[in-house]
């Protein structure tokens, strides 16, 4: 008998103990997860779709925002993230476009064509993660053309066309953008031709351009969680060099933004966006953090 009794109670007090243990073990789990719910975490990158990436030509910031010549512009930029404190690299437009593209000038100072490089770009990087990349240029005559000028096509303009490491099949001309958008590479860049990208023409023509050739893309994006990427080369040739850049997406937070960020910048981010190796100057600038939900 005192046998039962001790392993009787010996039993309950064993239960007794599980019981207290499993509850104080609920108990602390509960307030880790309560705790951890009140430490704000760090704003997580994005994972677009798909982003497309509109360069414009040779006007500073105050020619554009606020201008009644940009009405779309405008909206666009009241609709996402415009950047205030926005620069270009250097003049003129040609190694603008490549640092851009590929973290450098390579080189380049002045809009001379051809030119072939090698390096690590954007297009080399997004292929080598087995993403995708197409460059739509307005005017190119064929899909892979290499020609330096054709009416208002300007090569100086496609920096994926002096890429060894960029297949000649992503460069097409902007007739083949495709109007079904879900058929979109990763990432796109558009580039008007002389007369629609500010350069030749006026602001007004190309800000129709894009609300004409661009708008039924910016609708969908914010359905489909996609971006649209709006910037410039240059400004008019100031040494401020001071430009517009507007982020617009179902990722961003709309609002004005006033970091200094460039070329290198925009090209960081999409890059860190994307999980990709930082090319060139890139690696050395801030990736933009702070315009996203």
């Amino acid at each position: 008998m005192p046998y039962f009794k001790s392993t009787f109670y010996g039993s309950l007090l064993a239960g007794f103990i599980l019981l207290v243990v499993s509850f104080a073990a609920v108990s602390l789990s509960m307030a880790q997860t309560e705790s951890e719910a009140e430490v704000p975490w760090p704003a997580a990158m994005p994972l677009p779709a798909h982003v497309v990436v509109v360069i414009e030509e040779n006007h500073g910031y105050s020619q554009i925002i606020g201008s009644p010549q940009a009405p779309y512009i405008n909206t666009l930029a009241s609709e996402g993230a415009s950047f205030t404190n926005s620069h270009a690299i250097t003049h003129p437009s040609e190694p603008n476009y490549l640092a851009l593209f590929s973290g450098s000038t390579q080189g380049i100072t002045d809009d001379s064509c051809p030119h072939s490089f090698s390096a690590a770009n954007l297009g080399s990087e997004l292929i080598a993660a087995k993403k995708t990349f197409t460059g739509y240029a307005e005017g190119l005559p064929s899909t892979g053309s290499t020609v330096c000028t054709s009416g208002e096509y300007a090569r100086k303009h496609a920096p994926w066309t002096d890429f060894s490491n960029a297949p000649s099949a992503d460069n097409k001309p902007f007739s083949s953008f495709p109007t079904n958008f879900s058929s979109l590479p990763t990432i796109s860049w558009v580039v008007p031709d002389l007369l629609d990208d500010m350069h030749d023409g006026t602001i007004q023509q190309a800000d129709s351009w894009l609300q004409t050739h661009l708008q039924a893309y910016a609708t969908w994006a914010k359905t489909h969680n996609s971006l649209l990427i709006v910037t410039w080369d240059e400004d008019q040739g100031t040494t401020a060099n001071q430009i517009a850049t507007i982020f617009v997406g179902p990722m961003v937070k709309p609002g004005k933004y006033s970091e200094n960020i460039n070329h290198y910048s925009v090209l960081r981010t999409l890059e860190a966006i994307y999980g990709l190796p930082y090319a060139g100057k890139s690696a050395s600038v801030t990736t933009i953090t702070d315009v996203w939900q």
